[in-house]
């Protein structure tokens, strides 16, 4: 059946929406959206399903005995392995959700590519398919242990091998030992290659190997004593299964991080690694806008899509813009609602270490992402690992990058780590994300969330002497920020702490304005709020009547450089401050102009 209609642009005919050079599978024309879900089969059943197949045929045409595709967290990579494994497997007897999915995939671009070549690959291999999402431990023999039941589980899935003669009495007693949870630790660490070996010796043909989230152990036990054992056990289960193992096809993994410097990886060198600078599968993970578009059209959404671009786009995989697939799909969910999506889906570790670091030059710098068109130029260095960021300058960087925090639309020589790159907060989700842990590290400076809120009143009111007040309170409780041995010590802390005032965008620093650069500057964002400028001086040993003549001469080169003109155009006027600060002394003065 054919259908077009209910603001469709493109056609429906057999499960499968059509337009342009998208598709869009339905099998069950609910037009329902597979929130929260990353398995193939449920998804392909029940809900619509943005057509990422070829990447399969990215896979096999890659010649790769082992690639790793590294991508942000929430952007399709279980979904994709789940797809490749329910593309590539034989149907295993002793899976219960597995079937012939041949009709699963002859609407996708995959079944007709090249002549329908690929279909020689469809249901051919015995496969194994380990998702390490749940052994995130801090505890060396808990990730063991959380390993055997994962490897349990994955051989119960094929204890179909049981059944007559093709293994040796070794092999079927290994394989009732990790069954029932009696195999030696020595043995969990060797299971994923006897498992391959067992494949093989069954079915006749060498074995494909699909691991996601290899590196979340890693993640979770990077600041413990249990990480180099970790990584240990991790490295030893992984190179068995993937160097110089006959029974092996090919390997697909999946990762945020690289980490091949923790040594995960040292032994591996038949490892191909796609990274989002790389352009082999860069339009397979995340949504590009003409995918966005036909989602629009199909599910009949009324929403602003400029919208959707300004929160979710902005992301360069290779040569490819992409949006953010589990943003995207919880706004049409959400009817068209804009919203923290993404960002409210981990604790963004990652992102809080950099914002909670007391280092003034890495503050500075994302302090200079958050201002329009704010950029950090730095090296990318995808081979870092998670205590780098402690140890190795501008580390922190990559770590941002590979994580989904940064995007750089300088993607050219992918494996040149010294290369310097101008990085990027990807869209508006991303900035509120930033926004958010930034108001939150500095709220604990102030104290309190109400007494950052009065302070944020006070500077809005044009109350100098609350606005003492309050600064003053921050200065004794939090004195050993930065130090506060410079003027730029106290700017960086003035800066944060005027993150998250009501009415305002982010607070714009040393920018150019009339003639110079003023210090600070706070737009408002709605009507009846006057723009707000600070200038800020600093001196060594200065007494109270110095810092009042220094305030005084603050607010002078305000007037004088003309840093807020244009201001009394929003209809409000402005306000100017003239700080000065000495130790845990200060004094303000302000000015009102309409």
């Amino acid at each position: 059946m054919r259908e077009k209609g209910r603001g469709m642009t493109g056609t429906y005919e057999n499960g499968i929406y059509r337009e342009g050079d998208v598709r869009l599978s339905d099998l069950s024309g609910r037009r329902r959206l597979p929130v929260g879900n990353d398995d193939f089969l449920s998804v392909v059943e029940k809900s619509v399903f943005v057509d990422k197949s070829m990447l399969i045929a990215d896979v096999l045409d890659s010649g790769a005995t082992a690639l790793l595709f590294c991508r942000p967290r929430r952007f399709g990579k279980s979904l994709n392995l789940s797809m490749i494994q329910r593309f590539l497997e034989i149907p295993s007897p002793s899976d219960p959700v597995a079937r012939d999915t041949a009709e699963l995939f002859e609407g996708l671009a995959i079944w007709d590519a090249a002549g329908g070549q690929y279909r020689a690959h469809h249901a051919v291999y015995p496969v194994i398919s380990i998702s390490l999402k749940t052994a995130k431990t801090d505890d060396a023999a808990a990730f063991l242990g959380a390993l055997a039941q994962i490897v349990g589980a994955e051989y119960e899935r094929h204890s179909y091998v049981l059944s007559g003669g093709a293994l040796s009495e070794e092999q079927r007693a290994y394989f009732e030992r990790v069954t029932g949870g009696a195999a030696e630790a020595e043995e969990i660490v060797s299971s994923l290659e006897w498992l391959s070996r067992i494949l093989t010796a069954y079915h006749g043909r060498r074995t494909v190997v699909l691991i996601d989230e290899y590196d979340a152990p890693v993640a979770a036990c990077y600041t413990k004593p249990s990480y180099h054992e970790i990584v240990s056990v991790l490295k030893r289960w992984l190179t068995g299964a993937l160097k110089g193992n006959p029974m092996l096809e090919f390997a697909v993994l999946t990762g945020v991080q690289r980490i091949s410097k923790e040594s995960i990886f040292s032994d591996l060198n038949n490892l191909v690694v796609d990274t989002p600078l790389d352009v082999m599968a860069d339009e397979r993970y995340g949504f590009l806008e003409e995918e966005v578009d036909a989602l629009a059209s199909y599910l009949g959404v009324d929403a602003n899509l400029g919208e959707a671009r300004e929160w979710y786009d902005g992301y360069r995989f290779g040569a490819a813009d992409v949006f953010n697939p589990w943003s995207v799909v919880n706004f049409f969910r959400s009817g068209g609602v804009a919203d923290i999506y993404w960002g409210n889906t981990s604790s963004n570790d990652v992102l809080q270490g950099v914002v909670e670091s007391v280092d003034p030059e890495t503050m500075r710098s994302v302090f200079s992402l958050m201002t329009e068109g704010g950029t950090v130029d730095a090296p990318l260095d995808l081979g870092v690992s998670f205590p780098d960021v402690t140890t190795r300058a501008g580390a922190v960087w990559s770590l941002l990058y590979l994580a989904g925090y940064l995007t750089t639309d300088d993607v050219a020589q992918p494996n040149n780590a010294g290369r310097v790159r101008p990085l990027r907060v990807p869209n508006r989700e991303i900035s509120e994300v930033y926004r958010n842990d930034i108001v939150g590290r500095f709220t604990g400076l102030a104290g309190s969330t109400r007494l950052l809120s009065a302070l944020h009143r006070a500077l809005v009111d044009g109350d100098a002497a609350l606005l003492a007040e309050e600064l003053e309170s921050v200065l004794l409780n939090s004195a050993s920020f930065y130090d506060l041995t410079s003027e730029n010590s106290y700017h960086m802390l003035l800066v944060g702490l005027l993150f998250g005032v009501p009415g305002y965008g982010n607070p714009a620093s040393n920018r150019e304005a009339g003639r110079g650069r003023f210090d600070i500057c706070l737009a408002p964002e709605r009507a009846g709020l006057p723009a707000v400028t600070l200038e800020l001086k600093f001196e060594r040993g200065a007494d109270e009547a110095r810092l009042e003549a220094l305030a005084a001469a603050a607010l002078a080169q305000i007037e004088a450089r003309a840093y807020d003109a244009g201001a009394t155009e929003s209809g409000a006027g402005s306000l100017r401050y003239g700080i000065a600060f000495s130790g845990k002394s200060l004094a303000v003065v302000v000015d009102r102009r309409l």
